[in-house]
């Protein structure tokens, strides 16, 4: 056997072999048949211990140049074919940046919560906390102190909404009003106290145009050493000025709330009209708007909360979330927030 003339015939079919592979793949497979166990260069390389000493080093000598020279065209190969199988794979994967990406549906906040988070940013920027407690409310915190007698109307079960009604010491309702939490916050913390309370309320209203029974609310409280009605009235005006527009202005009005004295209604001037012209869409003439209640703290709520009220005054004061959004808006049907309907949800996003 003819060893040289075997590796010869081996090294003068590589290069054809090796080019005709198109893949990685078949060139793994060139290079067994090639360089195998069972190639003519594998064999000669088992044929060595065989032959005649004088012989060996010219054979061996050349089956390391033909193995070096078929491993060089294999790993050039090799190169190559990775080299191609990564320009495929980028111009497969490839993506024209110029094209217009898919676009998703952006949403937006609520209209309601947007009016709570401005109304909130302003007494923020007078130094108020927030404050919030929960929904499921005893009938202490939600009358009992806050100086509602057990004779008042909205203790009946036609106006609130219980959840264990009968023992009035202890009856579970949703709260009508965001005021209970103004208690738990004066029960756990000490004066001087100035937070407002965002949240739900719940009471037994029919729906329609102006009345819904879930509805949000912002209530606020400020006790320290010395505060007064004036103090009350200029807070408000600051806040009606930063939401209805810098030239608004406000009166109020007497009423009666069991656990404000004196009580009030605050108006704010129309921001539409500036005066009261019969064409206005918003005040209809009347040149000013109700818009909350509000008054000094009832001494009979401080002595249910530990607070001494020979020390210390206060005020409070509530406001329908809806109904702000409704009259800075020109909204006529507080049902609009309730119906999902895109079309009315859309104005403000």
């Amino acid at each position: 056997m003819d060893l040289i003339a075997e590796l010869e015939e081996a090294l003068s079919e590589a290069a054809p072999r090796i080019e005709g592979a198109g893949s990685v793949e078949e060139l793994d497979k060139v290079e067994t048949a090639l360089l195998g166990k069972n190639s003519a260069v594998g064999k000669v390389r088992r044929a060595m211990g065989g032959i005649e000493a004088a012989e060996r080093p010219h054979v061996g000598a050349r089956l390391n140049v033909v193995t070096t020279e078929i491993e060089a065209l294999i790993a050039q190969c090799r190169s190559a074919l990775a080299l191609l199988d990564e320009q495929h794979r980028l111009t497969d994967d490839r993506i024209d940046v110029t094209l217009e990406a898919i676009g998703f549906p952006q949403g937006s906040l609520h209209l309601i919560q947007q009016t709570i988070d401005e109304v909130v940013d302003i007494f923020n920027g007078l130094g108020y906390l927030v404050a919030s407690g929960p929904e499921a409310e005893l009938s202490w915190y939600n009358f009992d102190a806050l100086n509602t007698p057990p004779t008042h109307p909205s203790r009946l079960e036609s106006d609130t909404m219980y959840l264990d009604y009968g023992d009035p010491d202890d009856e579970v309702l949703l709260r009508t009003q965001t005021s209970p939490v103004q208690v738990r916050w004066m029960e756990q913390h000490q004066p001087p106290v100035y937070v407002v309370v965002p949240g739900k309320v719940y009471r037994t209203d029919t729906i329609d145009a102006s009345h819904l029974p879930v509805f949000h609310q912002i209530e606020g409280l400020a006790v320290d050493d010395s505060l007064t009605f004036p103090d009350l009235k200029g807070t408000l005006a600051h806040f009606a000025r930063e939401f209805f527009g810098p030239k608004t202005t406000v009166r109020l009005r007497p009423h009666f709330f069991p656990f404000t004295e004196p009580s009030a209604e605050l108006d704010v001037s129309c921001f539409v009209c500036d005066g009261g012209e019969p064409w206005c869409r918003v005040c209809g003439g009347a040149g000013h708007l109700e818009m909350l209640g509000c008054g000094m703290v009832d001494p009979n709520v401080f002595e249910a909360v530990g607070y001494d009220p020979a020390r210390v005054t206060g005020f409070a004061f509530g406001m329908g979330v809806e109904r702000l959004a409704m009259v800075r808006h020109g909204i006529n049907n507080i049902r609009h927030f309730v119906d999902n309907d895109l079309r009315f949800l859309r104005q403000f996003s």
